[in-house]
């Protein structure tokens, strides 16, 4: 069964060939993202394998469609990026990787706290640059501190058990309470209750129309003054340009991303040689106290091999009638 995998790095190649690969299997990795003017290099390929950052609109999905492709294989657990009426109108069967490593993004989401805090991106900078003083380096000592937690599912919920760890103060939002955060401690409450409570706020919610720009310029201005805001979640759940008055303001006093967005045209490609088009984010990497990763939080040896098992898995289920974590 030829299978074409887009947006494939390194990582990716290594995962997938390291993994139990069926002999039924035929792996192609493609480094291009899947739009409009690469759709057809899946012609003849019965499944592709997406991520985040691939287009999977209906234009794209009808050429999948008339080129011979049966099943879209997420490398994800989110599937906003999927127009699913048209998947279905097409018979498009779409399966994801609902759980792989929460550990991953939830230890990634602590690292940004931490660097944050600590400003620890702006040491390691100075003392490369035999700079050895201190001033505007310090942090906060985490104990006692009260932690938001925006979504508490696998990922929430093995973020809510570090910050436990550190001895914080658990407050959680989330429609459906989860026992197990519950039993760290945590008090769910409404969001604009979290944010005017939480000196430090994380998002580990799904992105659908009740949580597209969660974070916004009202809510902004709900949280606390100089609080922090960290977001391993997906680009979407923050109206981004009201961080920068927000900042500027002083009412943000730290953010760190892993996700943007607009990040599809900028994030797992190699710009440094290009001017930064994106005028909004470009502003963001101004401030001090804003750390940007691109989408890294998912890439531990774990959560690859994770993915790569669980979509083989899933394209195998599909071929033998017995569909797993079809969306």
């Amino acid at each position: 069964m030829r299978t074409l995998l887009y947006s494939s790095q390194t990582y990716d190649r290594d995962s997938f060939l390291s993994a139990d690969v069926p002999a039924d299997i035929e792996l192609h990795f493609q480094p291009a993202r899947l739009t409009l003017d690469t759709v057809a290099l899946a012609d003849q390929y019965p499944v592709v394998c997406a991520f985040i950052n691939d287009d999977l609109s209906a234009p794209v999905l009808e050429r999948l469609a008339a080129g011979g492709t049966k099943l879209i294989a997420l490398r994800s657990a989110g599937f906003n990026h999927v127009d699913l009426p048209t998947a279905q109108r097409l018979g498009l069967s779409v399966v994801r990787v609902p759980a792989y490593s929460p550990h991953a993004v939830a230890e990634h989401a602590v690292a940004l706290i931490l660097s944050l805090n600590r400003h620890l991106h702006r040491a390691y900078n100075r003392t490369r640059d035999g700079d050895f003083t201190l001033h505007g380096l310090t942090g906060f000592d985490l104990v006692g501190k009260t932690v938001g937690v925006v979504g508490t599912g696998q990922i929430g919920a093995t973020f809510a058990r570090i910050m436990a760890g550190f001895g914080c103060e658990l407050l959680a939002y989330d429609p459906f309470p989860n026992p197990q955060v519950e039993a760290l401690g945590a008090r769910y409450l409404p969001l604009d209750q979290l944010l005017a409570q939480a000196q430090i706020v994380s998002l580990h919610c799904p992105l659908n129309e009740h949580t597209r720009h969660l974070i916004n310029q009202a809510s902004l201005q709900c949280m606390k003054r100089g609080a922090m805001l960290i977001n391993t979640g997906r680009g979407a759940l923050v109206d981004t340009p009201a961080l920068i008055e927000a900042l500027k303001s002083g009412q943000l006093g730290y953010l760190g991303l892993d996700v943007y967005e607009e990040e599809a045209q900028l994030f797992f490609e190699d710009r440094s040689d290009l001017p930064l088009q994106d005028d909004v984010l470009a502003r963001l990497l101004t401030f001090p106290n804003v750390v940007v990763t691109a989408h890294q939080a998912f890439l531990t040896q774990e959560a690859l091999g994770a993915i790569a098992q669980t979509t083989l898995d899933n394209i195998m289920g599909w071929a033998a009638g017995t569909p797993q974590n079809s969306v």
